[in-house]
């Protein structure tokens, strides 16, 4: 467990993995990221995707613009992480709906 949340902890790691999974055919540059997932600050995106791109959860690509832009995009490997976020997409629901259910 210690690995597993060593590499995919922390509040944005799991949102930004999710984020390019569904927007694999999408050209996700850093400012479109950081503009999609609300309330992340350009310090804490670069500082994650510099994280996931070192565990070869994510790939960077330089994109032949003037000025010159980056984009990134899920990996193979990044995508190994799918069943994980899927199982937590839905407790997530359920737990709100049991909450509100609560109230």
């Amino acid at each position: 467990m210690t690995d597993s949340l060593d590499i995919l902890g922390g509040k944005w790691k799991l949102l930004i993995i999710h984020y390019l999974m569904l927007r694999e055919y999408d050209l996700n540059t850093f400012k479109k990221i950081e503009r999609d997932i609300e309330g992340i600050s350009a310090k804490v995106l670069s500082k994650e995707l510099k994280d996931l791109e070192a565990n070869k959860l994510i790939k960077r690509e330089e994109q032949k613009t003037k000025p010159i832009s980056v984009a990134y995009s899920i990996t193979e490997y990044g995508k190994t992480t799918k069943e994980i976020i899927n199982v937590l997409v839905i407790w997530g629901q359920n737990h709100r709906i049991k909450i509100l259910e609560d109230e």
